[in-house]
């Protein structure tokens, strides 16, 4: 089977594809605004990006892991995330409360789907 990492540094790769399987990184805004509706707004492109450069969508999504730095944003990260998930194809999900890298992070969405 072949494995794909795209956007890779010495730490890490942003995506890894292995026959079927896509791994995404945590993803975290890349304009952290003090807002979990913007932020979550900008991780769902970046997802959709990586897995387009990875040859899937996020109709292909299977599990998700959405780590909020206050876990009162659950509402506003919602507002985002129902707007852009397949609603024909939810991925298995869990929301959590954790301190995440920085301060200004206020969402990390992380994402596993097929091709």
């Amino acid at each position: 089977m072949a494995t794909t990492r795209i956007e890779k540094t010495k730490r890490m790769s942003q995506g890894v594809s292995h026959g079927d399987l896509i791994f995404l990184a945590g993803q975290v805004a890349d304009d952290p605004v003090p807002d979990a509706k913007a932020q979550t707004e900008d991780i769902l492109r970046k997802i959709d990006a990586l897995l387009g450069k990875l040859g899937s969508g996020k109709q292909n999504l299977l599990s998700t892991t959405i780590y909020l730095a206050d876990i009162r944003s659950f509402e506003a990260m919602n507002s985002a995330w129902d707007v852009w998930v397949d609603t024909e194809n939810p991925p298995a999900r869990a929301t959590v409360e954790a301190r995440l890298a920085h301060p200004k992070y206020l969402v990390e969405i992380m994402v596993t789907a097929h091709k």
